[in-house]
């Protein structure tokens, strides 16, 4: 039974991660919104950052926007790749990749849940340099970016890269 219990391990974990990506940003989201309540759209927190409150119904960087029935397909193209993303932690052995897959699920999920329920996905952290503005983000997108770069270094450093290709444990 314990066998069992520990080869499911990173799954139990992805679960857990995923859960834990949706209900943090949905947490912050509304604290940056009752915090904004009293502001002029944006709260000036350092000379580089500030907090807003900003709507994107398209995709990263604000491509997409406007598309027609895009609400609709946005989130079925969002569901269909975290389908892949769930068939692929049932198939990992790897508690690493399985971390980065739940970042992943957790981060598409809850961009998704926020595109059908509001029809955009909410964007509260906003980085500036001398006038230039890094596209707003949240913090489900930053799960995805962390998710992707731990599932490269990953790759990179996976036996099948090294001269250790005997292990066959990876994702």
């Amino acid at each position: 039974m314990k066998a069992v219990i520990s080869q499911y391990r990173h799954i139990n974990l992805a679960i857990k991660l995923a859960v834990l990506v949706i209900v943090i940003d949905r947490l912050s989201e509304q604290t940056v919104s009752l915090y904004l309540q009293n502001s002029e759209g944006f709260v000036k927190i350092t000379p580089f950052f500030n907090l807003v409150w900003t709507g994107n119904d398209g995709i990263s960087f604000g491509m997409l926007q406007g598309l027609p029935y895009g609400q609709w397909l946005l989130s079925f193209m969002a569901l269909i790749i975290t389908g892949f993303f769930f068939i692929w932690l049932l198939r990992t052995k790897s508690l690493w990749v399985g971390c980065a897959l739940g970042l992943l699920i957790g981060g598409a999920l809850g961009n998704t849940f926020e595109r059908l329920y509001y029809g955009y996905v909410i964007d509260i952290l906003d980085f500036h340099f001398a006038g230039y503005h890094w596209p707003a983000f949240n913090l489900t997108d930053s799960a995805i970016f962390i998710g992707v770069s731990l599932l490269i270094y990953y790759e990179l450093k996976s036996p099948e890269h090294s001269n250790n290709k005997g292990n066959k444990n990876y994702g």
